[in-house]
């Protein structure tokens, strides 16, 4: 058993992750759900190490020796036959044994036609400045939406688009932008110094892999506040709640500061939802958030409690509940009622719109 066939499997079996732990089969997940490789036997200590120890670099092994977890990603196969993607790694230990955590990204960007994302990501893609988030649950597709409406960037206009990640995660065609990806340890030292240096690397389109902290939403806000357009992603699950989640992580004293900031430059929210269908796969169920008026209204006198209507009440625009969405998937045939419930966040809604 080597990495590189357990790496070939996650790809043929379509799955979108690899699990490596200690006394359990290799474990995989397709369509959200785990499944043991029964081929192989339990991981030991001993071989699970060697495979974990083959992918990294002697810097890459000391770090993760000295600090118990890294991130990176990297490429594989695509010759002679072999399959062919990139995967995004986490190395962990857990109960003292090292473990690892590999997410496979398709090698070709796909379209946000091909994703089945809604229209709107189309207008996200035209902006010229302002902030727009793409927000979910871990593994719900967010990386993959944003490279959608990035690379649709990258094709058609002739920007300077900057990446700061950790790890870099799709690598972006020849197109009509330049695109400089930099990547945490090994092209900056920190999120605070990539963030500052920002400004000076004269970008149009700026995408931040994560807000992990104030200080990285504030550099955020600022960049789009000065003319750039900047992507970036939360775990929330839904609009509002993001919204909630950016203003709370200041103190108190700053919040007013941050709504203002906020109002003046948030464009847009897709907070997404990958639902197994019926016939096998998952499809994206979306709830959107446009910043019209009275959005960045409600956002700068602190009513974010009535965001949620405003959503409901200006289809029009753009905007949809996640609610809407799924009950569109459930009429279509695509989700079961029974699913389209345990994802929905107003079932009542959700059950009104199917009746």
């Amino acid at each position: 058993m080597t990495i590189q066939e357990l790496l070939t499997l996650t790809i043929k079996n379509n799955a979108s992750d690899l699990h490596l732990l200690i006394g359990i089969p290799p474990t995989i997940r397709i369509d959200g759900t785990l499944h043991y490789l029964t081929n192989y036997p339990a991981l030991t200590h001993e071989v699970l190490e060697e495979m974990i120890f083959s992918l990294l670099k002697p810097d890459q092994k000391e770090y993760f020796l000295t600090n118990k977890e890294l991130d990176f990603s990297f490429g594989f196969g695509g010759g002679q036959g072999v399959l062919a993607g990139r995967f995004r790694t986490n190395l962990y230990f857990q109960k003292g044994f090292v473990s690892g955590a590999f997410r496979f990204l398709q090698p070709n960007i796909r379209t946000i036609e091909d994703l089945k994302l809604p229209k709107i990501c189309h207008t996200f893609a035209g902006l010229k400045q302002g902030f727009v988030l793409v927000t979910g649950p871990t593994g719900h597709g967010k990386s993959t939406t944003l490279a959608a409406i990035i690379n649709e960037i990258n094709l058609n206009k002739p920007d300077h688009i900057l990446t700061i990640e950790d790890p870099i995660e799709y690598v972006y065609p020849p197109g009509k932008s330049i695109i400089s990806q930099r990547e945490m340890n090994i092209d900056t030292h920190s999120w605070g110094l990539a963030l500052r240096a920002t400004l000076r690397e004269d970008p149009d389109v700026v995408l931040i892999g994560e807000m992990r902290d104030p200080e990285t939403i504030s550099a955020a806000i600022t960049i789009a506040e000065t003319g750039h357009l900047v992507f970036s992603t939360l775990h929330t699950n839904s609009a509002s709640q993001t919204i909630d989640r950016i203003i709370d992580t200041f103190p108190t004293d700053q919040q007013p500061q941050i709504r203002v900031q906020l109002a003046a430059t948030l464009k847009g929210i897709v907070s997404q939802r990958l639902i197994p269908q019926i016939n096998g796969g998952r499809v994206p169920a979306v709830e959107v958030l446009v910043g019209t008026g009275a959005i960045a209204n409600n956002i700068r006198e602190g009513k974010t409690h009535l965001i949620d209507s405003v959503i409901q009440t200006s289809q029009d625009v753009g905007m949809t509940t996640l609610e809407t969405s799924l009950a569109s998937l459930v009429l279509s045939g695509n989700i079961s009622l029974e699913t389209a419930k345990s994802y929905a966040i107003r079932p009542d809604d959700l059950l009104r719109m199917t009746g």
